[in-house]
């Protein structure tokens, strides 16, 4: 008698992968808020705060360049990878947009940009739990 048992030896790495780059995305998330937090306390509180706002990119900012490298390490779908990427393309124009001095005044766009990158942040989370959750797992085998 011989019995087929398929095992998938690479499924349980690959999810402790996808759950550590939930997670690592969830934090990214989180700064982001944090930021958008401090900027309007600075803002309409107290200046002092900026300086709050200012370490909290310098902080997390690598962690972009992780996510990315970690998504095609790790062969994610081409939607996380294309998230990772825009995350990457946007703090790079959030940092042309506030120190750059052009004749076309690009700091006006530093808001907007931000805004972009919390809603590609947050679609990016949605993303990766959508794969993570037991329902998609479920769908993918049946």
């Amino acid at each position: 008698m011989t019995i087929n048992v398929e095992i998938d030896r690479n499924a349980a790495p690959r999810r402790w992968m996808l759950v550590s780059f939930y997670v690592a995305s969830v934090v990214f998330n989180l700064c982001l808020i944090a930021q958008l937090l401090t900027v309007g306390i600075a803002y309409f509180v107290d200046p002092a705060w900026w300086q709050v706002h200012v370490w909290l990119v310098r902080s997390y900012s690598g962690l972009s360049i992780l996510l990315l490298i970690w998504s095609f390490i790790a062969a994610y779908s081409p939607q996380i990878q294309r998230l990772t990427i825009s995350l990457v393309v946007l703090l790079g124009l959030q940092f042309c947009s506030i120190h750059l001095q052009t004749p076309l005044h690009l700091n006006v766009l530093h808001p907007l940009i931000g805004f972009s990158l919390l809603y590609i942040s947050s679609s990016l989370v949605h993303r990766v739990w959508r794969e993570l959750s037991p329902t998609s797992a479920q769908a993918k085998h049946v």
